[in-house]
């Protein structure tokens, strides 16, 4: 236990940067002090998170986050977490996000994190590194929305007929009426534009893009 707090202490001295300092904390935190000597003994490797949110329109300053879609994923595994309405809080967030590097978005860096930045009042470009994909889609002349880029490129989607307005008709279903079904659709549409970052990230790769 001693070891671990030395080398806490050392990891925020040495390392200036906030990004930086923030991940290695949390890194940190994956550290099962129990098993530190023990064969099998790990830590968890950092993730990738792709991130898509869910609201009831366009304006930060009126609107509120309904659903905050994040898909952890390295080179091991894929975790999916939907924070949803109340759930949606800077805490749980940040918990969310704790062993992460760079977080993925398509447009995050006009709508999704400023968005968030308002409503949570957490910055999370000043936590961790962003690359948001719609400027690599421009760097090969496509453009449009997320779900135009996907038809350009062939990413199948197997929800059609939804999009933001229809999303934001589901969260007022659920909330008015307590219809289940509208928010297990809504959550399977939110799911869906978090995984396709994921895809679209890999088609970019093959075109040379460098998204890391």
């Amino acid at each position: 236990m001693l070891i671990c707090s030395q080398v806490e202490i050392i990891l925020c001295s040495e390392h200036k940067n906030a990004k930086l300092r923030y991940f290695l904390q949390h890194m940190l935190s994956y550290v099962k002090i129990g098993d530190i000597g023990k064969e099998g003994g790990r830590v968890q490797l950092p993730f990738d998170a792709y991130l898509d949110i869910e609201t009831t329109g366009l304006c930060s300053f009126y609107d509120e986050i309904t659903v905050i879609g994040i898909c952890l994923a390295n080179d091991f595994e894929n975790r999916m977490v939907q924070l949803v309405g109340g759930d949606a809080t800077r805490a749980n967030l940040l918990r969310t996000l704790r062993c992460v590097d760079t977080i993925y978005t398509y447009n995050g860096s006009r709508f999704d994190l400023p968005f968030i930045n308002f409503r949570l009042r957490v910055n999370l470009r000043e936590h961790f590194n962003h690359h948001d994909l719609m400027h690599d889609c421009w760097r090969n002349n496509l453009y449009g929305g997320f779900k135009a880029v996907e038809r350009q490129l062939g990413i199948p989607r197997r929800l059609r007929g939804i999009g933001g307005a229809e999303a934001v008709i589901l969260w007022w279903r659920y909330q008015i009426h307590r219809d289940r079904k509208a928010l297990n659709l809504l959550l399977e549409y939110n799911k869906e534009d978090v995984v396709n970052l994921i895809t679209l990230r890999g088609k970019l790769e093959r075109f040379g893009c460098r998204t890391r």
